[in-house]
């Protein structure tokens, strides 16, 4: 069975659909087929006040991620622990540029569980910092980012002749 192709009723309305990490899927109850279309993770771009406050998430989440593993570097870490410190760096420089936020938050929150699990001491930093990667990866990067420069609502214009 096709990913994308889903049962879909006869009398099924927009208003039945469900949304779940940017597929569209409708409950399988007739023996109508129909292609269904791949939306992003997140539908629109936030502006205003709650597009400042992703903003302000992911530069926290960036600056939490990158100023320990500049330290780990700078101390003179094994292969093993510096490979892990560089794959911060630039998830950390990159989430706070809003460039792949998705798949960004998504390494966040693994690196950040990784750390709570993997390292001594108090855990509760690193369960945070996987926290905000998650809700920035089901969020969005707001309107304050290179994706929303890049991927975002376009407005055309059409001249009259």
């Amino acid at each position: 069975m096709d990913l994308f192709k889903r049962e879909i009723p006869l009398k099924a309305q927009k208003s039945e659909a469900a949304t779940l990490l940017g597929l569209l899927f409708i409950l399988p109850i007739g023996y109508f087929r129909q292609e269904v279309s791949l939306r992003r993770l997140f539908s629109t771009f936030a502006h205003g006040c709650p597009g400042v406050g992703l903003l302000l998430m992911r530069l926290i989440a960036g600056i939490a991620l990158i100023a320990p593993a500049v330290t780990r570097l700078r101390a003179g870490a094994p292969i093993g622990p510096g490979v892990l410190a560089g794959l911060a760096i630039g998830a950390g420089v990159l989430l706070s540029a809003g460039l792949w936020t998705p798949i960004m938050g998504w390494l966040v929150a693994v690196l950040g569980l990784w750390n709570a699990v993997s390292q001594p001491g108090d855990p509760w930093a690193n369960i945070l910092l996987a926290t905000i990667g998650a809700a920035l990866a089901l969020l969005g990067p707001g309107a304050w980012s290179v994706d929303a420069r890049l991927y975002g609502w376009k407005r055309i214009d059409i001249r009259e002749r």
